[in-house]
């Protein structure tokens, strides 16, 4: 598969994933939950959503969807990237307040993205 192809396919794919994980997280956090529990609920189901997108769409092979090596692979990878991104969100919240948190997330999540496709390409769904 082209890296181009899914590059692209990776970008779309987060894309949607961000949207959906911004969204749990604001619409959380302006409700009162507090900014780092936001941001991990907002990363399930955006994680949710990027395993079953990526793995049937972006890195699929053969037909072949990923399973359980993978999920496990996924789900490490998701820990790490959960660890930095609650640690930056919480560190603009903490200087900025939570507009900045709302503000800031994108560049958090922005700069993991690179790490994450090519670990996902390299090492999850292999």
């Amino acid at each position: 598969m082209s890296l181009l192809r899914q590059g692209r396919s990776f970008l779309v794919v987060g894309v949607l994933q961000w949207l959906a994980d911004w969204s749990v997280m604001f619409v959380l956090s302006r409700a009162g939950v507090p900014v780092a529990a936001a941001n991990i609920a907002g990363r399930v189901v955006g994680a949710l959503l990027g395993f079953w997108l990526n793995g049937n769409y972006t890195f699929a092979r053969d037909g072949r969807r990923p399973g359980w090596r993978q999920l496990g692979r996924y789900v490490l990878l998701w820990g790490v990237n959960t660890v930095l991104s609650t640690a930056g969100v919480s560190a603009i919240d903490a200087l900025f307040g939570l507009r900045g948190a709302w503000l800031g997330k994108p560049l958090v999540d922005g700069a993991l993205a690179l790490g994450s496709f090519l670990a996902s390409r390299h090492w999850v769904y292999r």
